[in-house]
């Protein structure tokens, strides 16, 4: 009986956009290699300031290392291998190499959220309760929390990928995606695979929409208080803030919570359409939020013009 529930598919083939014309697999590779690449290099530049320079050992610049950390691994892991399915047309991954793959999606997908809520709990003490925040946040509670969530969101990165693991798989194995995740791989099993991927949509919605209410109730908490401190500089620099950060923010949760919502209700049959979406909420905020978060920040931006101008002057002897 245990022999029949096992899988005799060795390999998953992630197919990226179904509907892509071929003629377009150069632009599509080209675009995400363009994606790694400046993810890639934005993130190590904010990551060598963080370590290097002592006057940005901050529990913001703490933050903000471990979600670099966590968008570096993510892109490093799924990126590769998509770049190589329209570049080369190797889209093949082992079946173990898939179920790892999914493991670390889900597992920094949700990290990210818990890691932008522990960025908006920061932003709402020092906002909030100035004259306490020192003595509430220090590098060494924030790097104890950011602990504790890479943690937990292993768990659950694990919880997931279990409901997956325990499908059977035969025959199909051709994910409609970029890189292997619950929902893409499930319908492949040949059982029905409905009760996984309703549990999996529903450790997804509690993972990322109780951090995001209560980042939503932190910044609308925050532009609030700005606003009745009556300094019409302080809350005009706020709410410029604030819009930035969440352009960003809904950007990474809205496409992500309307596609896990319309997988389970099937309202857009369209796979490229979802697809997209994927790609939307998945890789583009890894390379905008570093420059939102912190190569905007006055403190990184002469840093790192800094360090430019001794790079400059030393290459000169």
């Amino acid at each position: 009986m245990a022999s029949q529930n096992r899988s005799d598919v060795l390999e998953f083939v992630l197919i990226g956009f179904p509907g892509l014309p071929e003629k377009l697999f150069p632009l599509v590779s080209v675009w995400f290699f363009v994606i790694y690449n400046i993810s890639l290099y934005v993130n190590v530049i904010v990551l060598v300031l963080i370590v290097l320079r002592r006057h940005l050992h901050q529990p913001m610049y703490v933050i903000v290392s471990s979600l670099a950390v966590s968008d570096l691994l993510f892109d490093t892991l799924t990126l590769p291998k998509i770049i190589a399915k329209y570049w080369f047309g190797d889209g093949s991954l082992s079946y173990a190499a898939c179920f790892i793959q999914m493991f670390f999606v889900h597992y920094l997908g949700c990290l990210d959220s818990f890691i932008i809520m522990v960025m908006a709990i920061d932003r709402y003490i020092a906002v909030c309760k100035p004259l306490r925040y020192h003595a509430i946040i220090t590098n060494r509670v924030v790097a104890i929390i950011c602990l504790v969530f890479w943690v937990f969101a292993a768990a659950i990165g694990l919880a997931v990928t279990a409901l997956g693991l325990w499908l059977p798989f035969h025959g199909t194995n051709r994910v409609k995606s970029c890189f292997c995740s619950l929902t893409p791989v499930a319908v492949l099993s040949t059982t029905d695979s409905a009760p996984s991927r309703r549990t999996g949509f529903i450790i997804a919605m509690i993972s990322h929409l109780c951090p995001f209410s209560f980042i939503i109730f932190s910044y609308v908490i925050i532009i609030s208080k700005m606003c009745l401190s009556g300094r019409t500089e302080s809350w005009q620099k706020a709410i410029y803030t604030c819009t930035t950060h969440w352009l960003v923010i809904g950007l990474y949760f809205i496409p992500r919570l309307t596609v896990y919502t319309y997988n389970q209700i099937r309202l857009i049959p369209e796979a490229d359409v979802n697809v997209l979406l994927i790609c939307l909420y998945t890789f583009v905020p890894h390379f905008t939020r570093p420059i939102i978060f912190c190569l905007r920040t006055e403190e990184i931006r002469k840093t790192l013009g800094k360090v430019l101008k001794y790079i400059t002057n030393n290459n000169k002897y």
